[in-house]
């Protein structure tokens, strides 16, 4: 199978040619100095120019998944995590005054969207010029580039509300930039992704891996209206409209939910059959960019513990994100049924540093002795009594002992294959769209649709697939237990750190009630407000007429 992953490898000439369109960027103004491209530009006008074009499309999608700036977007701040002990952008989680409009992950972001939604209005413009291609390939990259601008312009309408809606290729540096409207937003989005969905390849994933299929797109559609439909943009038949869009690609491309919930972040196992779309990266230091960062931030300290040392199994463990007690104690309550905490969490850790130790957190004990591979450290998810601990030869960390540096490490995103234990740069795909995501959507829409048995029979499949070895009719709900809050644990369950969290609470319009409640870190700082994020100030500064020209957000 040919991967898209190592069509990437065109990097060096892609990377220029997304640097030549940056110049024409209208909300990036940031290009003050030359920029001098080794590809002409009528290049883009060529077969293999679009494809790269649109392959330099893809590649801003970087700047959001697997990335420490696309999960402090979406992890830090929510009921579920708060901050560990290390890193220095806390304030995103506490909500204190240093988050404000100079943000560098807000800056980022937005120059690094508005590139790749430059590219695609380029993409778009200018292939009806193009010769010597098929004409369904051409379509076929059109409507890649429609997937990719409808997926960024998504994306800032959530985090930020009215943008800067530029649906024409820029070619030349301009001021004229002005808010938009959320509604203008949504239907923009909607047209690309409805027009999109016809000339995608008609499968659930493309033998080009990575690229975006009808699959994908459905499924982008159906959150468009799901979230939508909460929005000051909502319209009545918004839940109604995204029904079938999901059920399509649950039914109609041939995915399915993997039989074991471990094997869907499985490493090496990326590219399975639960898989709707998921964002390229690669092993090669050439084409990988910043790389997969994910591995490093939901990890904790174990690496300083008697008998552990760090080592690429286990991952560097930056201690970025830690589970609230909320996570621990309600969300993964069931460890009897459900096997989605034991799967998602790192509960041992195995000595890789054989010896004789004081002990630190678990002071049952004075001293264990380690051969290699002798469990080192035991997470066992409940309050094992100092008696039991003191029988044990290894260390027991218990809740009532987590704190910032020793908490339960995320399994999702632990890349073994770096090439050495302080590689940053991971090369793991990152899972952006995944089938169960699309059950869990599609049971949401049923449920405010009016079809709550509907919506039970969706959840349960869910539910059914995450159920130890005959388990599985224990953890089938009936209708009369399926509500909101339901809905709002059962996501978590499934998708707990896969860049949702915080999205998933503001389309319920309970992220401010949630962290005041769970997120001790963040409850006290949390406002109305933070239900946007600021516009960049570079934006705002570079538009013509400053703040009159392009306002900052309310409250901030």
């Amino acid at each position: 199978m040919k991967l898209f992953r190592n069509q990437i490898a065109k990097v060096a000439k892609v990377g220029i040619l997304s640097a030549f369109l940056l110049a024409g960027q209208s909300c990036e103004n940031v290009l003050e100095e030359d920029v001098i491209s080794l590809i002409g530009n009528n290049y883009i006008n060529t077969p293999s120019g679009l494809t790269d074009a649109v392959n330099s499309a893809y590649t801003t999608m970087r700047a959001w998944y697997g990335t420490e700036r696309g999960n402090n977007f979406t992890i830090f701040g929510t009921d579920t995590y708060t901050n560990g002990s290390d890193g220095s952008w806390k304030f995103m989680n506490t909500y204190t005054g240093d988050f404000d409009s100079q943000n560098g992950h807000i800056r980022e972001l937005w120059e690094e969207f508005y590139r790749g939604i430059n590219t695609c209005n380029a993409v778009i413009e200018r292939a009806a010029a193009v010769t010597g291609m098929p004409e369904a390939l051409k379509k076929q990259r059109v409507a890649e580039a429609k997937f990719i601008r409808a997926h960024h312009y998504f994306i800032f309408t959530q985090l930020f509300g009215a943008v800067d809606l530029r649906l024409t290729e820029t070619l030349a540096p301009t001021k004229e930039v002005s808010r938009s409207t959320v509604q203008a937003q949504y239907a923009a989005i909607i047209k690309d992704l409805d027009e999109a969905i016809p000339d995608l390849e008609n499968r659930g994933r493309s033998n080009d891996f990575g690229r975006a299929t009808r699959a994908a797109a459905q499924h982008l559609l159906g959150k468009v209206y799901l979230t939508k439909a909460t929005s000051e943009a909502k319209a009545a038949d918004d839940y109604q409209k995204a029904i079938p869009l999901l059920q399509s690609v649950i039914n109609n491309y041939g995915l399915r939910l993997l039989p074991d919930f471990a094997d869907v972040h499985r490493q090496g196992n990326e590219m399975n059959d639960e898989v709707v779309w998921s964002v390229q990266y690669t092993r090669s230091p050439l084409t990988n960019g910043g790389g997969n960062n994910a591995h490093v931030f939901f990890l904790m300290e174990y690496d300083t513990q008697a008998g552990m040392q760090r080592d690429t199994e286990n991952g560097r463990p930056f201690r970025r994100y830690r589970v609230t007690e909320y996570t621990t104690e309600v969300i993964f309550n069931d460890r009897v049924n459900d096997s989605r905490y034991k799967k998602t969490f790192v509960d041992v850790y195995f000595s890789n540093r054989p010896g004789s130790y004081s002990t630190s957190f678990d002071t049952s004990k004075p001293r264990v002795t380690f051969a290699r591979g002798d469990t080192a450290i035991f997470l066992p998810g409940f309050e094992m009594s100092v008696q039991e601990r003191a029988t044990k030869r290894y260390q027991v960390l218990v809740p009532s002992r987590y704190d910032e540096r020793l908490f339960p490490s995320l399994r999702k995103h632990i890349d073994g294959q770096r090439v050495d234990r302080t590689q940053f740069e991971g090369g793991r795909d990152y899972i952006a769209f995944r089938l169960a995501d699309t059950h869990l959507m599609l049971a949401e829409a049923q449920f405010f649709a009016g079809q709550v048995a509907a919506a039970t029979t969706t959840i349960n499949t869910v539910r059914r697939r995450a159920a130890f070895p005959g388990r599985q009719a224990a953890m089938e709900i009936t209708a009369g237990q399926l509500n909101l809050e339901f809905i709002t644990e059962e996501r978590e369950r499934e998708l707990t750190g896969e860049q949702m969290r915080w999205l998933d609470l503001k389309r319920w319009g309970i992220l401010i009630e949630r962290v005041q409640k769970y997120n001790k870190q963040g409850a006290a700082n949390i406002k109305p407000h933070h239900v946007l994020r600021p516009i960049p100030q570079t934006q705002i500064d570079r538009a013509e007429g400053a703040a009159a020209g392009f306002s900052q957000n309310i409250g901030w």
